[in-house]
């Protein structure tokens, strides 16, 4: 394992993580948290996990964003602040 590749990825991890938390607009989120996932799926790879960086690859970064996506586009916004 490369130490410093560890650093680089856990520090997106991080930012993605508060990133989610702080954007207002419910698509950003999804489309971060997608990232986070991602980027999770990296880490997973990096310390040797590839069947749970795998599924969540797929599951996470995948069908998960695909699925907040859809769920965000088929609601109506109630204010406009």
């Amino acid at each position: 394992m490369i130490w410093q590749l560890d650093l680089v990825i856990l520090l997106f991890v991080v930012i993605c993580a508060i990133g989610a938390m702080m954007v207002k607009d419910l698509l950003s989120a999804a489309v971060i948290l997608g990232a986070y996932s991602f980027c999770m799926a990296m880490l997973w790879t990096e310390m040797g996990a590839v069947d749970v960086a795998f599924t969540e690859a797929s599951v996470g970064a995948g069908v998960s964003t695909l699925f907040f996506v859809a769920a965000i586009y088929q609601t109506t916004r109630r204010s406009k602040d």
